[in-house]
């Protein structure tokens, strides 16, 4: 390793010396740090780039770690909680979190590292069942620890070229297993699934009309998408943030188990065509987010293909389970779409965030989106343009997310997601076949669930046997806030609930946390029967 001082490490001169009050060089770095700290050691003004920077900040760092390493190991020790809850006016009373203008020393830096681990949630921990984003992989943790270091933009081949790179070979490799041929098309990584589903509805809009680019929504006819009624709400804030309005998101109907009723897609397609309206995008749901349910994908691609309307797959929560030979059927005519949006850091635990976009026509994203800002996208650099990939982002910064998963990928291989995805699977089968006739236990939709969305209302001794009324509906609907709120106080696990449509409040239970076992859903059980016998 280069010793402080030496040119790997300096700014300036070759050996870190220079003017004192030149900014640049590492000497006068240090001296004006010390001039606001008033030269007091264990500040950060020992810490690299400072002059003789190099140990303390190797002892600062390795405390650093140390902390999270206690966290990670904790975080898989069912001992632990999951949360040790305060409500937001006590932790705001218990600690001073407002900024000073005078520097803390690092003792203090590293006690705000404690305490900000204390108060967070263990969303690693085996009995975490709170969002579809859950568990802790180690490598994914190693390769978000490097890509930090890394500290880099990705909107260019000459700042990132490794990790430009790796973006191209994974999406190429997702778009392989969605099915278009040798992998073609385009894609981006984004920063969560509601900005990838925005993509989709700004290429689909680019594609139909071009010129809506350069001069805006009143260049163009009423447009009006499609999604079903358990679709995700980013569909219609896309909408809204693209001028397109919330008016013109149009619900589909779903059956009783969550999933867009072709029919009746039809039906409203024909009627915003009556009315002089232009159908652009419907965006069919691969995993919705309560239900965990499938829309029916071929079908779907068969009326968008009569109507020439581009087709979207929100397959945000539900692509995993195409790394699944077992599973992959669910989205049977994903291969159809025009665009998927695709979340590794759901079902496949990668760490957050890591959201794919990916896009059947190749160039369409490079052309809806580019700017050709000179300053960035040079058209005379010396190597090939094609992997300055950042003028078909809506962002300039981009941080680097494909990392993590692609070094999963490697570590674990196509088989290790497809194990990870199948167990999370059979984890819920299990769920689902304990409670689906166990006393104090409705399922909210009949039949196993096709994710991992387990969707059950717990009934306690007290609401048993009263008639299926207003009256038992209205005291059920408060049944899962208490529980929820007495397993958070507890801390002992996390599990989601909701009302939806018609439907009071219900537990959803989701996993995909490959840590978890049977062992914990046994658990699950018996606190939500603990926490809720006495209501």
């Amino acid at each position: 390793m280069a010793s402080p001082g030496s040119g790997f490490w300096s700014f300036g001169s070759e050996d870190g010396s220079g003017d004192p009050e030149n900014p640049g060089t590492a000497r006068a770095w240090c001296q004006v740090a010390q001039k606001f700290t008033g030269g007091i050691g264990n500040k950060l003004c020992d810490l690299l780039p400072a002059c003789d920077g190099e140990r303390p900040t190797l002892a600062f760092l390795q405390d650093v770690m140390n902390i999270l390493l206690q966290y990670v190991v904790k975080s898989f020790d069912r001992s632990t909680k999951v949360i040790d809850f305060h409500y937001p006016n006590e932790l705001l009373q218990e600690y001073n979190w407002e900024l000073a203008d005078q520097p803390q020393n690092l003792e203090e830096i590293l006690m705000h590292c404690q305490t900000t681990l204390k108060y967070a949630i263990k969303t690693g921990h085996p009995r975490y069942f709170n969002q579809l984003s859950t568990g802790l992989d180690m490598v994914g943790l190693a390769a978000d620890w490097l890509t930090s270091t890394a500290n880099t933009n990705m909107f260019t081949y000459e700042i990132a070229p490794v990790f430009v790179l790796l973006e191209y070979v994974t999406l190429k490799k997702m778009r392989e297993i969605i099915g278009w041929p040798g992998g073609s098309g385009d894609g981006i990584f984004s920063p969560g699934g509601a900005i990838s589903n925005m993509y989709a509805m700004m290429i689909a809009r680019f594609k139909m009309f071009p010129e809506v680019k350069e001069k805006g929504m009143a260049a163009v006819p009423r447009l009006i998408a499609f999604t079903s009624e358990h679709s995700h709400f980013s569909l219609k804030k896309g909408a809204a943030a693209l001028g397109i309005g919330t008016d013109s998101v149009i619900l589909i109907k779903c059956d009783e188990r969550g999933k867009m009723i072709p029919s009746d897609l039809e039906r409203r397609i024909l009627e915003a065509k009556q009315k002089g309206f232009v159908p652009f995008l419907v965006s069919a749901t691969a995993g919705t987010t309560v239900y965990g349910a499938f829309d029916p994908l071929l079908a779907v691609a068969d009326i968008c293909k009569k109507y020439k309307i581009w087709m979207h797959v929100d397959a945000a929560w539900g692509g995993g389970l195409l790394m699944s030979r077992k599973h992959r059927w669910k989205l049977s005519g994903v291969e159809r779409a025009n665009s998927v949006t695709w979340n590794p850091h759901k079902m496949m635990g990668v760490p957050l965030q890591c959201s794919a976009l990916l896009v059947r026509e190749e160039g369409l994203m490079q052309n809806c989106n580019q700017m050709h800002a000179s300053y960035l996208f040079q058209q005379d650099k010396h190597y090939d343009l094609s992997y300055d990939t950042g003028d078909k982002a809506l962002q300039c910064g981009r941080h680097v997310d494909v990392f993590k998963l692609w070094l999963m990928w490697r570590a674990k291989g196509t088989t290790g997601f497809e194990a990870h995805v199948d167990k999370c699977l059979e984890l819920a089968e299990y769920l689902y076949n304990i409670i689906k006739n166990r006393e104090g236990y409705e399922m909210v939709f009949d039949g196993k669930p096709q994710h991992t969305n387990v969707c059950f209302w717990y009934v306690p001794p007290s609401l048993r046997t009263l008639e299926d009324n207003e009256e038992r509906m209205s005291r059920l609907s408060k049944v899962a806030p208490v529980i929820k709120a007495r397993m958070m106080e507890y801390g002992t696990t996390m599990v989601s609930y909701q009302p939806l449509g018609d439907k009071v409040n219900f537990f959803r239970m989701v996993i995909s946390n490959p840590a978890a076992t049977h062992q914990d859903i046994d658990f699950l059980i018996e606190e939500i029967e603990r926490l809720g016998q006495d209501l």
